[in-house]
């Protein structure tokens, strides 16, 4: 089971989604949980006549007022933790956006697993970019939560988004702590006789999870590749899956196999929580 969990608390919209999450699975697996909150700094400032310590003086003010946003959103994450009766730590920083990404990014290797926000594109925030790229630099699992997320994360019923990639392959094993308590998993594969390399077949896949004495099958879906994204949520409706587990690509069309080209899609759109590993 996970121990050490990193949770990624918005500035610029509501953190309550990943605070619900982050604390629910730190609750049921005992693990200690930080957070880390950025207020970002712009990196723009007017031209003033004034000179050197008149750009410094702007500059300070900038840092604070970044700074007591990510102090406002750290306080909802205390008052909770705390109800929670968790062992957890907080932190605020204040950076300019490619600091931010430097900084989570590092930071988030050093942890089991990573929760961020979903990317919510309507919203022009850092926000957004920051939790793919702690996704792309942390080198481990990230559990993006949905914006509409509320509540308890109790993934007891969870879906294998499975091309037989590396990634999707890493993927699974980052979830496993999840996998191994899960009641049900459904493997999807999309259009598999074509994109599934038959050494690392869905079969070879259930057979291995079989071993470890977890509870699988297999969900064959065909469809246009357009309707992937569409295809694997209305699955995970129909199914009351909890959570999905798939490869989280780069946007290199080299490296993409079949769900490479839904990584974005599914950021966008996702209604179940989804632990992406890169």
């Amino acid at each position: 089971m996970y121990r050490n969990l990193l949770v990624s608390i918005p500035t610029e919209r509501s953190p309550q989604p990943v605070i619900d999450g982050a604390i629910s699975l730190a609750t049921s697996c005992r693990a200690q949980l930080d957070a880390v909150s950025i207020g970002y700094e712009s990196s723009s400032m007017p031209l003033v006549a004034e000179g050197g310590a008149a750009v410094a003086a702007i500059f300070e003010v900038e840092r604070e007022k970044a700074l007591e946003r990510a102090h406002a959103a750290l306080a909802l994450f205390e008052a909770e933790a705390k109800r929670a009766g968790l062992v957890h730590s907080s932190r605020a920083i204040s950076a300019l956006q490619g600091e931010a990404a430097a900084i989570l990014g590092a930071t988030a290797r050093l942890y089991d697993l990573t929760i961020v926000a979903q990317p919510e594109y309507a919203q022009d925030t850092f926000d957004n970019t920051l939790a793919q790229e702690i996704m792309f630099q942390s080198g481990g699992p990230v559990l993006f939560m949905p914006y509409t997320f509320k509540g308890t994360f109790d993934p007891r019923r969870v879906g294998i988004c499975w091309d037989g990639s590396r990634l999707a392959a890493r993927a699974v094993r980052d979830a496993m702590p999840l996998l191994e308590q899960a009641e049900a998993i459904t493997i999807i594969t999309i259009n598999a006789e074509s994109s599934v390399p038959a050494d690392a077949s869905a079969a070879h896949l259930v057979r291995y999870l079989s071993r470890l004495g977890l509870p699988t099958g297999i969900d064959r879906l065909k469809t246009e590749r357009a309707n992937i994204q569409s295809s694997i949520l209305s699955l995970a409706s129909d199914e009351s899956l909890d959570l999905l587990v798939m490869g989280g690509y780069g946007h290199s069309r080299l490296q993409e196999t079949v769900f490479g080209g839904v990584t974005r899609e599914m950021l966008e759109s996702m209604t179940v929580p989804t632990l992406m590993s890169h």
